[in-house]
């Protein structure tokens, strides 16, 4: 970490889950949790259904924020079910950032196995904003901000961050 301050990011949450309410939702707050302790700041938190069309819709609309610097999505990632939260988000993006699934599983084999197989957690950037799709488990987000969001979304952070590529003014933005 460099000695420059961190800048805080902005950052919204959405939680896919066909139900869960805010008062159940413990993944979605582990996020909130983690990323204020950081010094971020929580642009919004919602929690919609799996739908393709609904998740669709509040990531687009963040994406389209200039408020917003950062989505983290928790829920629908699996294979069971409804979960379309892959589907959804991925045709939002303008890069997919293929190494945060892969690290991700990585990780998480070490946690749960082999059934981190089963996770189709993933990450890119839009509209000069990044993305993250995380699974539903409070383990998973845990294990997703705590081994690689913090760091990434940390601007001090070297030799490279997510961080920079969406604070004005840095690194290689491009808002179409």
């Amino acid at each position: 970490m460099s000695e420059s301050p961190m800048i805080p990011l902005s950052i919204a949450v959405l939680t896919i889950s066909d139900t869960r309410d805010e008062a159940g939702d413990r993944s979605g707050q582990t996020l909130v949790e983690r990323l204020e302790a950081a010094g971020h700041r929580l642009a919004e938190k919602r929690i919609v259904p799996d739908d393709v069309y609904r998740i669709r819709a509040v990531v687009a609309g963040w994406i389209a924020d200039d408020d917003v610097q950062v989505v983290l999505t928790t829920g629908g990632t699996g294979f069971t079910g409804r979960d379309s939260t892959p589907e959804a988000v991925a045709p939002l993006l303008d890069k997919h950032i293929e190494g945060f699934g892969e690290l991700f599983r990585q990780l998480s084999f070490e946690e749960i196995g082999s059934s981190t197989v089963q996770s189709r957690c993933l990450g890119g950037l839009s509209n000069a904003t990044v993305i993250f799709c995380l699974p539903g488990s409070t383990g998973a987000c845990r294990t997703g901000w705590d081994r690689i969001l913090e760091e990434q979304l940390d601007s001090r952070h070297r030799p490279c961050n997510f961080a920079n590529l969406v604070i004005p003014g840095r690194g290689t933005q491009d808002h179409g």
